[in-house]
């Protein structure tokens, strides 16, 4: 997928007494600047000339010719540039793209393209040597635009897709393309730091193709892409990418700590399949969490992604041991204040919070965390998903930052990252 727009060539070049101005590009209203002074062969000068006037007769195939015949007397780098020039002339005049980029990398191999002038020209080329999918002289003319100080905006997206074209699509996590995608994915980045550095806004799509190349390539950068395709497009879509990078990555993780991902979906509309909507309820029931295995259950069937007996027996489990469960909340909230410990606090928010009374909730994760004794990590986790589903931003904030280590950690950052496009 090419997502750099082609710079359009707008060249005029006058041939006089063996001097041709400069190039200017379309795409950069500047002074032209004079090229430079040649010294060129007479013969060569000759079928120049021929060559100019066939192609202002637009004889296409007499140009050709007489061009042909200027490049067998070259004898000089001045000679080619001033040939490449006229093939450049030629091509645009006459539409030809192949021999107008053959004049440009003339001109550009010579040497003797003005320093000013040489990023640019060798942008241009990058991008019509991409177009044609030669994809090595791409790169090597996209280094050459860089090293010349060229915009490192407009060259590195080239750069990074011919990496990607080498790569190809197939087998991409065996050598060589894995490392050609690498290189792809260190340029469309350096691209992306580029266009923010000069005051443009990235594209969202350059985040999705870091996302499918390094996943493709099995990459370990893929999180570090997926977060900021994330961060570019904060959708549910792209958190719920986020988060099943996160859980292949920790395949080990306990199932409270799974629910408590699950939870960051839920909350950020990233629930989309039937099997979002029962992993989760699953998660919920295996941890007594019984409100919510009915709601989550409830919500996947109002959207339609559920039908009646997707989660059923899940559904059938749980519903029956709400009223009870309920009915002895009061009595463990006392039980909590009294305690030695946080245990039972801790389990009492964890009730609360599944019925989505979330201030309760929060004052018994206080609690617990106040008598100590208890999974320091995991109350703050869920301290903060009490406060975020209950509005307190800046709380919930909080309650993340103070998750030390582990998986925990991992996910704490997962729900920071979702709060920081809420303004937290």
């Amino acid at each position: 997928m090419r997502f750099v727009t082609p710079v359009a060539l707008a060249l005029t070049l006058a041939m006089a007494g063996g001097a041709v101005s400069a190039p200017a590009f379309a795409a950069k209203k500047e002074e032209k600047k004079a090229g430079p002074k040649l010294n060129v062969t007479p013969d060569v000068l000759k079928a120049l000339q021929v060559a100019q006037k066939a192609s202002e007769a637009k004889d296409l195939a007499a140009t050709k010719t007489a061009l042909a015949e200027a490049d067998s007397k070259a004898t000089s780098n001045d000679d080619k540039y001033q040939i490449g020039a006229i093939k450049l002339n030629a091509g645009i005049g006459n539409n030809d793209e192949a021999l107008k980029m053959e004049g440009l990398n003339q001109m550009l191999d010579s040497g003797l393209t003005p320093p000013e002038q040489a990023g640019q020209f060798n942008a241009v080329a990058a991008d019509a040597a991409l177009g044609q999918k030669n994809y090595d002289v791409a790169i090597q003319r996209g280094e050459a635009a860089l090293a010349a100080g060229y915009k490192p905006e407009a060259v590195q997206p080239t750069i990074a897709q011919a990496y990607f074209g080498k790569a190809g699509t197939t087998n991409t996590s065996a050598e060589p393309a894995r490392g050609f995608t690498q290189k792809g994915l260190a340029a469309l980045k350096a691209a992306a730091e580029a266009s923010k550095a000069s005051g443009q806004q990235v594209p969202a799509q350059w985040y999705q193709i870091g996302v499918s190349r390094s996943e493709a390539a099995k990459l370990p950068e893929v999180t570090e892409w997926a977060t900021m395709a994330y961060r570019a497009d904060p959708s549910g879509q792209n958190l719920r990418t986020l988060v099943r990078l996160f859980q292949r990555a920790n395949p080990n993780i306990t199932n409270r700590e799974n629910l408590d991902v699950l939870r960051l979906l839920g909350a950020s509309d990233g629930l989309v399949v039937a099997q979002d909507f029962t992993e989760y309820a699953e998660m919920a029931s295996k941890t007594g969490i019984y409100g919510e295995v009915k709601s989550v259950i409830d919500k996947g069937r109002s959207k339609g992604v559920l039908n009646a007996s997707q989660g059923g027996d899940l559904y059938q489990t749980a519903v029956p041991k709400i009223s009870s469960d309920k009915s002895t909340l009061g009595a463990a909230e006392a039980d909590a204040q009294k305690a030695a410990n946080g245990k039972i606090a801790a389990a009492t928010g964890d009730a609360y919070l599944g019925y989505g009374d979330y201030a309760k909730a929060a004052a018994m994760f206080e609690l617990a965390k106040q008598k100590g004794s208890v999974d320091a990590d995991e109350v703050n986790t869920r301290l903060g998903i009490a406060k975020t589903l209950g509005g307190d931003m800046a709380g919930a904030k909080a309650a993340f930052e103070a998750v030390q280590s582990g998986a925990r950690k991992q996910i704490a950052a997962l729900w920071l990252a979702y709060l920081g496009t809420k303004g937290a």
